[in-house]
C-alpha cells in the first residue's frame, strides 16, 4: 500500500498540477524506475481530474438550474477547470504534434519542430478546434441531463489516459532521450502495468454503473469504441510518420481519445433515444 501511494502521488506530480511538494514530495521520492512504474496510475490521475471536473459540473448545473444556456456555460467552466488542474499538459502535446506533423512531411524535421516550445499555426488551429469541439460535445451531453454529463466527464478522463500506455507498449520512443521529459517512459511498459491501468478503467465503469441504475450501456459502449478507434488512428499515424512516439504524441493521444469518447457518448445516446 505504501508503494502504491508513492507511485500514485508521483503520477499526480508528473501528469498534473496537483501540488505534491515539500515534505510530501520528499517522502514520495523520485527515480526513473519509479516514474516508469507510476505510469500504470495514469488512469488513476484521470479519476482525480475527472472526479473534480464532474463534481464542479454537477454543482454548477444545480446553480444554473433552469437556465437556457446552463449546459454551455458549465461546459466552458468545466473545461477551464480541467486545463487548470493539468496545466494544459496534454493540450500542449496536441499543439506540438499538430505543428510537427502538419508543418513538415520529413520525419526528422517534424521531430525538430515538435521540440520547439513555440506554437505555430497548425498547433493554434488544433488547440482551438479541440477546445471548441470539447465544449460543444459537453454542452450536448449536459442537455441530456446532469448524470449523463458527469458520468461522461469522469469516464472520459479515465479511459483516455489508458490509451497512451498502450502506445508506449506498441511503439518505440523516437524523441530526443537526452532532453525528453518522457525519457523514463521510453522503455516498453510491462503487461502487469497495463493490467493495472485496465483495472482503474474497470473500477471507473463499475462505479458509474453502481451510481446510475439507469446507465445507458449502449452509449458507453459507443464511447469506448469511438475512443478505441481514435487510438488506432493515432497509433497508425505515428507509426507511419514518425516510426514511434514522443512525449507529445502521448499527450495528443489522450486529447483525441477524450474527444472521441464524448463524441461516441453523444452519438450513443442519440441512437438509443
Amino acid at each position: 500500500m505504501r508503494q502504491f501511494i508513492r507511485h500514485y502521488l508521483l503520477a499526480l506530480q508528473f501528469f498534473s498540477r496537483v501540488p505534491v511538494t515539500g515534505r510530501l514530495a520528499n517522502w514520495v521520492g523520485y527515480s526513473p524506475a519509479m516514474l516508469r512504474a507510476s505510469a500504470a496510475h495514469f488512469p488513476g490521475v484521470g479519476w482525480l481530474v475527472g472526479g473534480v471536473v464532474a463534481g464542479l459540473s454537477w454543482l454548477l448545473m444545480q446553480g444554473f438550474s433552469g437556465a437556457v444556456f446552463a449546459p454551455l456555460v458549465v461546459a466552458v467552466l468545466g473545461t477551464v477547470a480541467s486545463v487548470l488542474i493539468t496545466g494544459a499538459f496534454h493540450e500542449d502535446g496536441l499543439a506540438d504534434v499538430a505543428d510537427g506533423l502538419g508543418g513538415s512531411l520529413n520525419r526528422e524535421r517534424a521531430l525538430e519542430i515538435m521540440k520547439d516550445s513555440r506554437v505555430g499555426a497548425f498547433g493554434a488551429i488544433a488547440i482551438t478546434l479541440a477546445l471548441l469541439l470539447k465544449v460543444a460535445l459537453l454542452a450536448q451531453l449536459g442537455s441530456l441531463g446532469v448524470p449523463v454529463l458527469c458520468s461522461s466527464i469522469f469516464l472520459a478522463h479515465v479511459v483516455s489516459r489508458t490509451w497512451p500506455l498502450l502506445m508506449i507498449r506498441l511503439l518505440p520512443h523516437v524523441g530526443d532521450l537526452a532532453g525528453s521529459k518522457s525519457k523514463p517512459l521510453a522503455d516498453q511498459i510491462a503487461l502487469p502495468a497495463l493490467g493495472f491501468a485496465g483495472l482503474w478503467c474497470f473500477l471507473a465503469l463499475a462505479l458509474v454503473g453502481y451510481a446510475q441504475t439507469a446507465i445507458n450501456t449502449i452509449a458507453i459502449a459507443c464511447a469506448i469504441l469511438a475512443s478505441a478507434l481514435a487510438f488506432v488512428c493515432m497509433w497508425r499515424w505515428f507509426a507511419r510518420r514518425l516510426g514511434g512516439f514522443t512525449g507529445d504524441c502521448l499527450g495528443a493521444t489522450q486529447q483525441v481519445c477524450e474527444l472521441a469518447f464524448y463524441l461516441g457518448m453523444a452519438l450513443g445516446y442519440g441512437a438509443s433515444a
